[in-house]
Order: structure tokens, then sequence, then C-alpha cells
């Protein structure tokens, strides 16, 4: 009888709440407040791309048990992380937008992205394991 790959469902929660929420804060930004700079700007398609991305990736973690779309998490986690830390801490911005570090919504996402690098890798390693 072969063995069945263990699936780290906790991990894969927090990593789902924590991909909802990233996106969520992106929808909330371009679609509230306007951020982004104006209908056509890159950076106002780039923050829809986030928001709908990170609802669909914590679907995917949910219902999927391959570990692409943990990949994706943590995927986006980091880039979408790396990307604002840029844009705040470089001169000129990260092509051209210069951002702040401030508020509710920029620290929600930064601490919902670390979480899905954290709860997206921890997931991938618990289910990695071999089952004994």
């Amino acid at each position: 009888m072969a063995a069945t790959r263990p699936v780290a469902w906790p991990w894969r929660l927090l990593t789902a709440l924590a991909v909802a929420a990233s996106g969520a804060v992106h929808l909330y930004l371009v679609g509230s407040q306007g951020y982004g700079g104006g209908t056509g700007n890159w950076l106002e398609t780039a923050f829809w791309l986030q928001g709908v991305g990170g609802l669909v990736l914590a679907v995917l973690v949910l219902v999927w048990r391959s570990p692409l779309p943990l990949l994706g998490a943590v995927a986006y986690g980091l880039s979408t992380l790396v990307g604002f830390l840029l844009a705040v801490y470089l001169p000129d911005g990260l092509v051209g937008v210069q951002s702040v570090w401030g508020g509710w919504a920029e620290t929600v996402s930064a601490v919902t992205e670390v979480l899905a690098v954290v709860a997206g890798a921890a997931a991938l390693l618990a289910e990695r394991r071999r089952p004994v």
C-alpha cells in the first residue's frame, strides 16, 4: 500500500490567510484610495494584479495539494515585499515610483508578506517529509 504525502493544513491555512490579506490590502488601496496614479498607469495595473493574484493564490493553496501554489505564495510574498522596500529605499524609487513607509496598509502588507514566505516555506518543508 502506497503511503500518501502529508498535508500541512495549519501551515497552508496560515499561508492562504496571509496572501489573501495582502491581496485585499492591494485591492483596497487601488480601488478606494486611487493608489497607483490613475487609470492606465502601470502601477495601478500592478496593484490590481497583486490583489487578484493574492486572492487566487489563497484559494489554490487550500484546494490544490501540490507544492506549486505554496511556491507561488512564497514568490508572491517575496516579490511584493522586495518591490515595496525598493520603492521606499532606492533614491529614485522603483522604476520611478517613490513610496513611503507608514500607515496601516504598509504595515499589514509587510507583515502578511513575511508571513506568506515563512508559512509557505514551513508548509513545503512539512509536506516534503516522508511518512514513517
